[in-house]
């Protein structure tokens, strides 16, 4: 267990592509990002919490980047890369990483929230530097390295009523399968 406390400064680094996938891939649904910046903040200072997205021109691209801005965050934007092929690529691992490490030293704590195991040698040099490293994502899609390296994981699988939009009223848990609902208590 980690120690949290006010006087802790903190940076967010929110890998959106990842959190987009594993929350339409799992849950069908999206992201409340309201709710986890609350819970990765947890009470300490913010110094910066940015989202890294690829801009895709999807319909209502423009509405989500504003309510990043409107909930605190910043957000890093670049073009989906579309090769001649047909495969798109939307990758920040290295810009996310690059602030990481840019803006480590005017922080105390660093959360990466994202469940990609490319950003394993990134936890292990922040914490090298003597920073807590905390990392938030979907539990099912996490690389087990990385929850295992970081000093705290929080699964948003334990919480998808919280960290997920909710549709029609409906609680996520009655949309689970009952041997999921029996690891979500």
């Amino acid at each position: 267990m980690v120690i949290k406390h006010k006087s802790q400064r903190i940076g967010i680094f929110i890998d959106i592509q990842n959190l987009y996938h594993s929350a339409k891939n799992l849950y069908n649904s999206r992201v409340n990002f309201k709710n986890l910046l609350q819970e990765a903040v947890a009470g300490r200072q913010l110094i910066r919490a940015i989202a890294y997205v690829a801009k895709s021109d999807e319909p209502g691209e423009a509405s989500f980047f504003d309510a990043l801005e409107k909930s605190g965050i910043e957000t890093k934007v670049k073009d989906l890369q579309v090769y001649p092929d047909g495969t798109k690529k939307g990758d920040w691992d290295v810009g996310l990483a690059v602030d990481a490490i840019r803006l480590s030293s005017g922080l105390d704590v660093i959360v990466i929230i994202s469940g990609d195991g490319d950003f394993i040698p990134l936890v292990e040099h922040l914490k090298g530097l003597g920073k807590q490293v905390e990392v938030m994502a979907f539990g099912k899609t996490t690389s087990s390295r990385l929850k295992e390296i970081a000093d705290e994981f929080i699964d948003f699988d334990n919480k998808i009523d919280y960290y997920l939009l909710q549709s029609l009223g409906q609680s996520f848990s009655k949309k689970i399968p009952k041997i999921m609902k029996i690891k979500l208590k």
